[in-house]
C-alpha cells in the first residue's frame, strides 16, 4: 500500500471543509437575499390584495405519491377561486407540468376551479410550465403580463416573486393556506435549495425556459 502523506490529507480535509463552509454560506446568503426582498409582496388575507387583471397560480400535483389528495393542490385552488369571487383579479393563468400524457397539471386545476363555479371563459392555461422559472417567466413572454397576482403556498411565493422581480415585472402574492408541517417538510427543505438554484440560474446560468413557443392574448 502506498504511503500518503500527512500533510496532504490535511490539505485535503482543510479544502473539503473549506468547500462546505463556502457552499453553506453561499446557500443562508442566498435564501436570505430571495426571501427579505419579496417579504413586503406577500399577502395573507384576500381584501389586502391589490387588485389586478391576471392571477398566475403555480401548478402542483393533484395527488401525492401515495395517493391521496395532495392539500398544496386543494389549498391553492381555493385561493384562486377566493380572488376571483373577490374580484381581485379578472382572469387566471393555471400553469404547470404537462410532460407526460398521463400528467397535466393545468387541466386538473381547470376542472377543480369549474368545480368551483369559476366559468371557463377566464381561465387560460399553460402546459409548459415545468418549473416555476417557467411559469413565472412564460407569463410574462408568451403571455403578455407584466402585473399579476401569484397564488402559491408562502415559502414558495418568496422564489416566485424573485423570478418576477428579476424580469422588471410587478407582481404580488397571495399565500395559499399553508399545510401541516409534518405534509409540508420535505417541500419546504426542497425550496431552500431551489432558492439558492434559481439565482444561479438568474444570474449566472442566465436560463431561459425549457419551450417559449408563441405569443398567445388573454382578452377580459
Amino acid at each position: 500500500m502506498s504511503y500518503i502523506p500527512s500533510t496532504f490529507l490535511e490539505k485535503f480535509f482543510n479544502a473539503l471543509i473549506s468547500g462546505a463552509s463556502f457552499t453553506i454560506t453561499m446557500i443562508v446568503i442566498f435564501n436570505i437575499w430571495v426571501t427579505s426582498s419579496t417579504m413586503q409582496q406577500i399577502f395573507y388575507r384576500s381584501w389586502e390584495v391589490p387588485t389586478e387583471d391576471v392571477a398566475l397560480i403555480l401548478g402542483t400535483s393533484k395527488f401525492t405519491r401515495d395517493g391521496n389528495k395532495n392539500p398544496f393542490f386543494k389549498n391553492r385552488i381555493n385561493a384562486a377561486a377566493l380572488l376571483y369571487y373577490k374580484k381581485k383579479v379578472k382572469h387566471l393563468i393555471l400553469s404547470g407540468d404537462n410532460s407526460l400524457s398521463y400528467y397535466n397539471e393545468p387541466m386538473d386545476m381547470r376542472k377543480a376551479l369549474l368545480d368551483l363555479g369559476v366559468p371557463d371563459s377566464v381561465i387560460t392555461l399553460d402546459y409548459a410550465g415545468f418549473r416555476t422559472f417557467d411559469s413565472v417567466v412564460r407569463c410574462q413572454k408568451v403571455f403578455g403580463q407584466n402585473k399579476i397576482i401569484i397564488i402559491t403556498q408562502r415559502f414558495h411565493l418568496h422564489r416566485a416573486l424573485f423570478i418576477a422581480n428579476s424580469n422588471d415585472m410587478i407582481a404580488y402574492g397571495y399565500a395559499a393556506e399553508a399545510v401541516d408541517r409534518n405534509i409540508a417538510i420535505t417541500t419546504m427543505v426542497r425550496e431552500y435549495f431551489a432558492r439558492c438554484l434559481v439565482v444561479l440560474d438568474l444570474f449566472i446560468f442566465k436560463k431561459t425556459p425549457k419551450f417559449l413557443g408563441k405569443k398567445e392574448s388573454i382578452t377580459f
